[in-house]
């Protein structure tokens, strides 16, 4: 099936793969205040993600217990097959091949060059008005704000994604030791920043979300069982942010105010 993108290259969706659904669906709930119910699909505990102001940002499910829990995030294509395509021809690798979702889109599953996962989506013709706010709206508590990617060559992943979605670059920060912190944009945006690992960390994406408190998001995560991995931290433009990992192990960041 053939789709058309209007907004190709921005983040669309982001979706929880979890070793414990029910957990996982408590924890987001009570630290992001997030609305979870399922998504009514057959032989398939699909679960939607809803932020307070009613509006969709992701899913979760349990696809393969055996899998580490983890977060990826989906990059919005014009043509699911020729983006999967250029992956392969390109050095990164199609996990799990271009296919319908109905009534949502065609999806695939990739790993970058470097090993990091993300996914891409072609989305299905709307019957009727598309939705006016998206997963990724970085201005609205529980949307999706920011893309971080790790890589060993981050100029190398850059290229790869400039490809594959078209970005570019946006200004670049001098991290000293820690080598640069590159930003990027989709379509003039900024929508993320890619730098070197920590040593000993493989390549990896975190995706963030907008919270109306930084310092009382990191109390809600390590209340509910989970990790803060670093923050709250200040960052550049006066924000501050936490990375954590939920009582699974999936890395996630937020940000907003202290």
């Amino acid at each position: 099936m053939s789709y058309t993108a209007t907004t190709s290259g921005f983040p669309c969706w982001y979706e929880l793969g979890t070793t414990a659904l029910d957990a996982a669906d408590a924890f987001y709930s009570a630290v992001l205040g997030w609305t979870i119910a399922s998504a009514g699909m057959p032989g398939l505990d699909y679960r939607i993600i809803s932020a307070s102001d009613g509006f969709g940002v992701g899913g979760m499910a349990s696809y393969d217990p055996s899998a580490p829990a983890a977060w990826r995030f989906y990059l919005e294509v014009a043509d699911c097959d020729a983006s999967a395509a250029t992956v392969a021809a390109t050095g990164g690798t199609v996990v799990q091949e271009p296919a319908d979702i109905p009534g949502t889109g065609r999806f695939a599953v990739c790993l970058d060059p470097q090993g990091a996962a993300f996914a891409l989506l072609c989305p299905a013709p709307m019957n009727g008005e598309a939705p006016s706010v998206g997963a990724y709206a970085p201005a609205l508590t529980g949307h999706g704000a920011w893309h971080e990617l790790s890589a060993p060559e981050p100029e190398a992943a850059f290229d790869f994604y400039a490809n594959l979605v078209g970005w570019t670059k946006g200004v670049t920060m001098d991290m000293g030791s820690d080598g640069v912190y590159q930003l990027f944009q989709a379509k003039g945006t900024d929508v993320g920043g890619m730098m070197r690992p920590m040593p000993g960390m493989a390549a990896s994406w975190t995706s963030y979300f907008t919270v109306d408190s930084v310092a009382a998001t990191a109390e809600r995560i390590i209340a509910g069982g989970g990790t803060v991995m670093h923050g709250p931290a200040e960052v550049p433009g006066g924000a501050f942010i936490v990375i954590a990992a939920d009582p699974q192990g999936a890395m996630f960041g937020v940000t907003g105010p202290q």
